[in-house]
């Protein structure tokens, strides 16, 4: 009896009930045709095509500016070079005159009047001078409170 309460107390998983149906056989599917590949271009072969022309298109352009700025540069050497024989042909040094020692030179006084200084007079000036703002009328605030020294 003590081991029959035993057996009561460890839990026991049910099984699964018994079915009396027969197991279902899966029928095989149907067998396909076998698939032939398609040759595909893609667009990035494309692509890959017309920038591998864009690249030496621009590389032939850059190529042909580079011998023609080194064509110009020749020639403007050899047309530097031309002008530098034709200015030492030129260029020949040439004494300075002898100085006239039986005429020597006198300076003559201006017959120019002498210029009369004025004295300004600041206490006459009411507005406010300010040069940042128009540094060309500068002469309109000093020149009418001159007068004139004795």
């Amino acid at each position: 009896m003590a081991a029959e309460e035993a057996k009561r107390r460890i839990p026991v998983a049910q099984g699964l009930p018994w079915t009396t149906d027969k197991p279902q056989s899966l029928s095989k599917p149907p067998v396909k045709e076998q698939t032939k590949p398609i040759n595909i271009k893609l667009h990035t072969e494309q692509r890959a095509a017309r920038r591998a022309g864009y690249n030496y298109l621009v590389a032939s352009k850059i190529n042909s500016l580079e011998i023609l700025r080194r064509f110009e540069e020749k020639i403007m050497k050899v047309i530097e070079q031309e002008e530098i024989k034709n200015m030492r042909k030129e260029m020949v040094p040439k004494a300075q005159l002898m100085p006239f020692f039986d005429r020597p030179f006198f300076p003559q006084r201006s017959t120019r009047p002498l210029t009369v200084p004025r004295e300004p007079c600041f206490h006459l000036i009411k507005q406010k001078c300010s040069i940042s703002d128009q540094p060309y009328k500068f002469h309109k605030y000093f020149n009418h409170s001159m007068k004139s020294v004795k």
